[in-house]
């Protein structure tokens, strides 16, 4: 563990100092040392969508993972890129423990992806080998054309007209496999963000990216590891929150990792999950603690979790007491981005959760709020970019093939570098940290500053509402005012006066000027793939309605 429990947030933060080796690799970490250590330990629940159960030791993992290095190393070189497009599974951890440990750069995949998004990443990266399914490998045939630096396509089904089959490729392969000896600064992964607004970037990281991912998963998860830990999230491994809040922060502390590729995400599902294997410690993000508290009463099981962590999208009041009813423990919020993740906190061993606010600076991280346009460092309760202080473990190397886009991720103030969010925030009067939105997200209304998530947080709560989104419509009058774009729950239907009453909702539960003055019901509300509601189509929506109205 590499934190110390202190009695407050200070005495933690004073407790806790950096120690990167110079040489670092992540297959070694997550796979070889635990292996040497506890080898009869269970490492990966393998979960099929049937719920029929394999388990894994770290032994057989080691072996597995020397066996796919080996046969990786007759087609690659260091710093090949090798994507990984497949759902979590026992195939996926073993490929995410061999391709570091042979100095290669892993790109992982979601299962999905259309063909042009996969286009864009493999393109764009030049990856070389491609670890996929059949499915995957039929869409890849689809694009292969496009694909000239793609030279090998290996399916876990076996051989098809599409890819070789991972079993031939991997047959009479040893069990003995000698890693690169990578610094702690080499390129281990290429992690593409989730592109709300344009085309999705490339975020290139070091080995180092897991060691700087340890005190903020520490953190959100109460200290963690504990005896008896067991940790799932619904998050894929191909998005950073699963793979490095997850699968490598447990394997690195020996944890059991529970794999499950469910047909689709349901509550009940979910419930069954955590009762079956007694899992003590999940990440669940907000969309899928929404889609949970949804359940019927009668279908919502009572847990006694030693922690829930949530991060993405703010989490409202509402969510935070039912969590607390329904897992026996306070949600921890967590933040970060896929360039610089779990640099904020809350940690309900530490200290009880601020409604509303995400948490401290986790300790190692230097986390403040800047006004770009004065190159200053602002007070208390002042709003601005939330930046973080370079150099830091957790930092993205740079984005893959653009130099520009880089170099406008940073600012210097006196001679110091920061990592810019682009997302707005303060700082409190305890000193943690609050979120009010994308930059583009905040609306200026008459005046008036209003971060999205509090009035989102707002109309979750009416009974009517599933899912909410909340954007700036312009107006002539007032720059901008509150639209709310709404999908209904089951059994409600759009009407004027359910349109009102949900206004009137926020009106009477916040401030005036908070409550939106336009209410539209949409069917499906735009979302990424990890889940996270892409409010630039909200925008798009309400700039067009507003053209209509003149």
């Amino acid at each position: 563990m590499m934190l110390t429990k202190g009695a407050d947030i200070a005495e933690t933060r004073s407790g806790f100092g950096w120690n990167i080796p110079t040489h670092f690799n992540i297959g070694v970490d997550i796979c070889d040392r635990p292996a040497a250590q506890h080898p009869d330990k269970i490492a990966i629940i393998d979960v099929d969508p049937d719920f029929a159960v394999t388990r894994y030791n770290f032994r057989q993992l080691r072996d597995m993972s020397n066996i796919l290095a080996n046969a990786l190393s007759r087609h690659c070189q260091e710093q090949d890129r090798i994507g990984v497009l497949l759902p979590q599974g026992i195939i996926t951890a073993t490929a995410h423990a061999a391709i570091p440990k042979l100095g290669c750069i892993a790109l992982p995949l979601f299962t999905l992806f259309g063909p042009e998004a996969l286009q864009h990443r493999l393109q764009d990266s030049g990856t070389k080998v491609l670890l996929t399914n059949a499915m995957g490998a039929a869409m890849i045939a689809k694009i292969r054309p496009n694909l000239p630096d793609l030279a090998l396509v290996i399916s876990v089904d076996g051989r098809d007209d599409n890819a070789i089959g991972y079993a031939d490729f991997t047959h009479g392969m040893a069990t003995t496999f000698t890693s690169v000896q990578t610094r702690a600064d080499d390129p281990a992964l290429l992690i593409y963000t989730s592109g709300t607004t344009g085309n999705p970037k490339g975020a290139l990281h070091a080995h180092r990216v897991l060691l700087g991912h340890l005190p903020g998963v520490e953190m959100s998860h109460n200290f963690f590891p504990q005896p008896g830990d067991c940790i799932w999230t619904p998050a894929d491994w191909a998005w950073i929150g699963g793979l490095l809040d997850v699968l490598m922060p447990a394997l690195h502390h020996g944890v059991p990792v529970v794999a499950c590729r469910f047909r689709k995400f349901t509550p009940e599902a979910a419930f069954r999950l955590i009762r079956d294997h007694n899992i003590q410690n999940t990440f669940l993000p907000p969309t899928a603690l929404k889609m949970m508290q949804l359940a019927p009463a009668d279908l919502q099981p009572k847990f006694q979790l030693r922690s829930v962590a949530s991060g993405g999208e703010p989490l409202g009041k509402e969510l935070i007491a039912w969590g607390r009813t329904v897992f026996g423990t306070t949600i921890n919020e967590f933040y970060g981005q896929t360039e610089c993740n779990m640099i904020v906190s809350s940690c309900a061993d530490l200290a009880p959760a601020e409604l509303g606010i995400m948490g401290f600076a986790v300790p190692g991280h230097h986390v403040d709020i800047i006004d770009e346009t004065t190159q200053t460092c602002l007070g208390q309760d002042q709003v601005g970019t939330i930046a973080i202080r370079a150099p830091d473990p957790v930092m993205f190397l740079k984005y893959w093939n653009n130099p520009d886009a880089t170099d406008a991720k940073y600012l210097t103030i006196d001679d110091q570098k920061w990592l810019l969010t682009g997302d707005k925030g303060y700082k409190t009067q305890s000193g943690r940290i609050g979120f009010l939105g994308r930059d583009d997200d905040i609306i200026s209304s008459g005046g008036y500053r209003i971060g999205p998530a509090e009035i989102e947080d707002c109309i979750q709560s009416h009974p009517a509402v599933e899912l909410v989104g909340v954007v700036g419509k312009p107006d002539p009058v007032r720059g901008a005012v509150v639209a709310a774009y709404v999908q209904l729950s089951a059994n409600h239907a759009p009407s004027d006066a359910l349109a009102d009453d949900i206004a009137a909702h926020v009106k009477t539960q916040l401030a005036a000027y908070e409550f939106p003055r336009i209410v539209r019901f949409i069917d499906q509300m735009p979302m990424t793939t990890t889940g996270k509601i892409i409010r630039s189509q909200l925008r798009q929506l309400a700039e067009k309605e507003a053209k209509d109205d003149h």
